[in-house]
Protein backbone atom coordinates (compact mmCIF):
# COMPACT_ATOMS: atom_id res chain seq x y z
CA UNK A 1 0.00 0.00 0.00
CA UNK A 2 1.44 3.17 -1.05
CA UNK A 3 0.12 6.30 1.16
CA UNK A 4 -0.60 10.13 -1.00
CA UNK A 5 1.74 12.87 -0.31
CA UNK A 6 -1.21 14.93 0.27
CA UNK A 7 -1.86 12.61 3.78
CA UNK A 8 1.46 13.17 4.53
CA UNK A 9 1.69 16.30 4.16
CA UNK A 10 -1.46 16.74 6.37
CA UNK A 11 -0.38 15.08 8.61
CA UNK A 12 3.24 16.69 9.10
CA UNK A 13 0.79 19.88 8.77
CA UNK A 14 -0.32 18.93 12.69
CA UNK A 15 1.68 20.70 15.11
CA UNK A 16 0.37 18.74 17.93
CA UNK A 17 0.75 14.78 17.74
CA UNK A 18 0.96 11.81 20.06
CA UNK A 19 4.10 9.39 19.30
CA UNK A 20 2.98 5.87 20.45
CA UNK A 21 5.49 3.41 21.13
CA UNK A 22 8.37 5.32 21.59
CA UNK A 23 11.60 3.92 23.67
CA UNK A 24 13.00 4.18 26.65
CA UNK A 25 16.14 3.74 25.27
CA UNK A 26 17.54 7.44 24.16
CA UNK A 27 19.81 5.85 21.55
CA UNK A 28 16.60 4.43 20.01
CA UNK A 29 14.86 6.00 16.12
CA UNK A 30 12.04 6.45 18.01
CA UNK A 31 13.63 8.84 20.62
CA UNK A 32 15.64 10.50 18.02
CA UNK A 33 12.78 11.31 15.72
CA UNK A 34 10.82 12.85 19.07
CA UNK A 35 13.94 14.92 19.78
CA UNK A 36 13.70 16.00 15.79
CA UNK A 37 10.36 16.80 15.55
CA UNK A 38 10.54 18.89 18.81
CA UNK A 39 13.25 20.72 17.56
CA UNK A 40 11.63 21.61 14.04
CA UNK A 41 8.02 23.13 16.80
CA UNK A 42 5.88 20.08 17.05
CA UNK A 43 4.10 19.25 20.58
CA UNK A 44 4.63 15.46 20.43
CA UNK A 45 2.99 13.86 23.40
CA UNK A 46 4.99 10.65 24.30
CA UNK A 47 2.67 7.14 24.82
CA UNK A 48 4.38 4.16 26.73
CA UNK A 49 2.87 2.07 28.94
CA UNK A 50 5.90 1.15 30.47
CA UNK A 51 7.68 4.52 30.82
CA UNK A 52 6.34 7.69 33.23
CA UNK A 53 8.69 10.28 31.52
CA UNK A 54 9.94 10.41 28.26
CA UNK A 55 13.19 13.25 27.72
CA UNK A 56 11.66 15.29 30.44
CA UNK A 57 8.19 15.36 29.39
CA UNK A 58 5.55 13.35 31.21
CA UNK A 59 4.94 9.58 29.05
CA UNK A 60 1.38 8.79 28.37
CA UNK A 61 -0.06 5.26 29.01
CA UNK A 62 -2.26 5.37 25.87
CA UNK A 63 -3.39 7.89 23.41
CA UNK A 64 -6.86 8.30 25.25
CA UNK A 65 -5.12 9.56 28.13
CA UNK A 66 -2.97 12.42 26.53
CA UNK A 67 -4.46 16.19 27.36
CA UNK A 68 -4.99 18.28 25.69
CA UNK A 69 -6.41 15.60 23.07
CA UNK A 70 -4.50 15.32 19.57
CA UNK A 71 -6.29 14.66 16.19
CA UNK A 72 -3.12 12.70 15.06
CA UNK A 73 -0.55 10.10 16.29
CA UNK A 74 2.35 8.77 14.40
CA UNK A 75 2.67 4.66 15.79
CA UNK A 76 6.44 3.55 16.36
CA UNK A 77 4.72 -0.03 17.41
CA UNK A 78 5.72 -3.09 16.63
CA UNK A 79 2.88 -4.83 14.14
CA UNK A 80 1.70 -6.89 17.20
CA UNK A 81 0.38 -3.73 18.90
CA UNK A 82 -0.88 -1.49 15.75
CA UNK A 83 -4.13 -2.90 15.80
CA UNK A 84 -5.13 -2.14 19.90
CA UNK A 85 -3.19 1.26 19.35
CA UNK A 86 -5.35 2.55 16.43
CA UNK A 87 -8.69 1.49 18.81
CA UNK A 88 -6.83 3.33 20.85
CA UNK A 89 -6.53 6.39 18.69
CA UNK A 90 -10.09 5.98 17.15
CA UNK A 91 -11.33 6.08 20.69
CA UNK A 92 -9.23 9.77 21.69
CA UNK A 93 -10.75 11.07 18.44
CA UNK A 94 -7.48 10.73 16.33
CA UNK A 95 -8.19 11.44 12.82
CA UNK A 96 -4.68 10.78 10.84
CA UNK A 97 -2.65 7.68 11.90
CA UNK A 98 1.33 7.61 10.42
CA UNK A 99 2.24 3.87 10.90
CA UNK A 100 5.92 4.07 10.79
CA UNK A 101 8.71 2.28 8.76
CA UNK A 102 12.02 2.15 7.75
CA UNK A 103 13.19 -1.53 7.29
CA UNK A 104 10.88 -4.75 7.34
CA UNK A 105 7.26 -4.28 8.14
CA UNK A 106 7.62 -1.19 10.97
CA UNK A 107 4.83 -1.00 12.71
CA UNK A 108 2.22 -1.73 9.56
CA UNK A 109 -0.45 -4.00 10.39
CA UNK A 110 -3.04 -4.83 7.49
CA UNK A 111 -5.58 -5.37 9.60
CA UNK A 112 -4.85 -1.97 11.64
CA UNK A 113 -4.90 0.30 8.37
CA UNK A 114 -7.89 -1.99 7.50
CA UNK A 115 -9.79 -0.93 10.66
CA UNK A 116 -8.88 2.91 9.96
CA UNK A 117 -9.86 3.07 6.93
CA UNK A 118 -13.11 1.57 7.53
CA UNK A 119 -13.32 4.11 10.05
CA UNK A 120 -12.44 7.04 7.59
CA UNK A 121 -8.95 7.48 9.17
CA UNK A 122 -6.33 8.46 6.91
CA UNK A 123 -3.13 6.62 7.10
CA UNK A 124 -0.08 6.96 6.05
CA UNK A 125 1.13 3.28 6.19
CA UNK A 126 4.79 2.51 5.95
CA UNK A 127 6.72 5.58 5.66
CA UNK A 128 9.44 7.53 7.57
CA UNK A 129 8.71 11.11 8.53
CA UNK A 130 12.59 11.84 7.89
CA UNK A 131 12.11 11.04 4.46
CA UNK A 132 9.07 14.03 4.07
CA UNK A 133 10.74 16.64 6.55
CA UNK A 134 12.62 19.76 4.67
CA UNK A 135 16.29 20.04 5.54
CA UNK A 136 16.84 16.30 6.79
CA UNK A 137 20.33 14.15 6.80
CA UNK A 138 21.65 13.87 3.40
CA UNK A 139 20.72 10.00 4.62
CA UNK A 140 17.15 10.51 4.12
CA UNK A 141 17.14 12.91 1.31
CA UNK A 142 18.93 10.50 -0.65
CA UNK A 143 16.35 7.66 0.56
CA UNK A 144 13.60 9.84 -0.67
CA UNK A 145 15.45 10.51 -3.91
CA UNK A 146 15.76 6.55 -4.76
CA UNK A 147 12.38 5.92 -3.77
CA UNK A 148 11.43 8.60 -6.62
CA UNK A 149 13.51 7.41 -9.31
CA UNK A 150 12.04 3.35 -8.52
CA UNK A 151 8.55 4.70 -8.05
CA UNK A 152 7.97 4.01 -4.68
CA UNK A 153 7.79 7.34 -3.66
CA UNK A 154 3.80 9.11 -2.09
CA UNK A 155 2.07 10.85 -5.02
Amino acid sequence: MQSSLEVVTDFLAHKRIAMAGISRDPANLSVKLFQELIRRGYDVAPVNPAAREIEGQVCYAKVTDVQPPVSAALLMTSPAVTEAVVRDCAAAGVRQVWMFRAGGTGAVSQEAVGFCEARGIAVVAGECPFMFLPGSGWFHRLHGWMRKITGGYPR
